[in-house]
C-alpha cells in the first residue's frame, strides 16, 4: 500500500527533516505515527499525501512509483486518500453537511446516497444538530469532527490523520478512534499521527516512531496481564 525507500526530505538548504526513512505498510494495516513535536510527523504525512516531493529516495503508493506520475494521475490517486489536516481546511461558504458531502459529490455519487451518508457521519461524530452550520460558527473541536467525517465519507483506501483527537475531549476522542477502527475493518489502511500516549497505549496498534529524523517501527504493545484471581 505504502513504500518509502531511503526517503530524504529537507526544506531548501536546511537540515534533514527525514533522513533515509524506509518502511512499508500492508493493505488494511493500522499504525500510529509518533514522536516529539517537530520530529517530522506532519512532513511525513505530507509526503504520503503527495503534497511534498522528497529530496531523494523512492515513494510508492498503491503499487506505483509516484515520481513517474503526471499531475492528472496524482489528482486521481489522491481521490483514494482521505486526509485530516491540523488546520481542518474546511470551506467557509459551505455548511457542515456540504463540507462532508464534497468528496462524494466530486466522485459523482447519487445525491440521495450523498445526503444519507453525510447525515449519518455527522450524527456519529456528534454534530447531527449542526448540519446547516457554517464552520466559522463552530468551535475548533466541532470543525475537526467535520474534517474527519469529510475524510472518511468515501471509504478511502488510505486514511492519513494528523492529530485528529487534539481538539476534542476524551469521550469524543475515543468515539473517533472507534470510527477509525471501523473504517480500518472495512479495508482502509490507517495512519494516525499523535502525541497522545494514553491513546496509543489504549488502542495498541503498531507504531511508526520518528526520532532524530529517522524512523523506527515498533510492534503493538503486549496486552496487560490479567490480575491474578484470589484463592480461597
Amino acid at each position: 500500500m505504502v513504500v518509502f525507500d531511503k526517503v530524504l526530505l529537507r526544506y531548501g538548504a536546511g537540515p534533514d527533516i527525514l533522513h533515509e526513512v524506509s518502511f512499508a505498510l500492508s493493505p488494511g494495516s493500522f499504525h500510529f505515527l509518533v514522536g516529539p513535536s517537530g520530529a517530522g510527523k506532519s512532513s511525513l504525512l505530507r509526503v504520503m499525501y503527495l503534497a511534498l516531493k522528497p529530496w531523494s529516495g523512492l515513494v510508492s503508493l498503491f503499487g506505483r512509483d509516484v515520481s513517474a506520475l503526471t499531475r492528472r494521475e496524482i489528482a486521481e490517486m489522491r481521490r483514494g486518500i482521505g486526509v485530516v489536516f491540523q488546520d481542518f481546511r474546511l470551506l467557509d461558504h459551505l455548511s457542515a453537511l456540504d463540507n462532508v458531502a464534497l468528496p462524494l459529490r466530486i466522485a459523482g455519487a447519487r445525491e440521495g446516497e450523498v445526503q444519507q451518508n453525510a447525515r449519518e457521519l455527522l450524527g456519529w461524530v456528534g454534530l447531527g444538530d449542526h448540519l446547516e452550520a457554517r464552520p466559522a460558527t463552530l468551535s475548533g473541536g466541532q470543525q475537526q469532527r467535520i474534517a474527519i467525517a469529510r475524510a472518511i465519507i468515501g471509504r478511502p483506501r488510505l486514511l492519513l490523520a494528523d492529530e485528529p483527537t487534539g481538539n476534542v475531549d476524551d469521550r469524543i476522542g475515543l468515539r473517533l478512534m472507534h470510527l477509525f477502527e471501523e473504517l480500518n475493518k472495512l479495508g482502509s489502511t490507517v495512519v494516525i499521527a499523535t502525541h497522545n500516549d494514553s491513546l496509543v497505549e489504549r488502542f495498541r496498534h503498531p507504531q511508526l516512531r520518528i526520532l532524530h529524523n529517522s524512523l523506527q517501527r515498533v510492534g503493538a504493545p503486549a496486552p496487560a496481564a490479567p490480575a491474578a484471581e484470589a484463592t480461597s
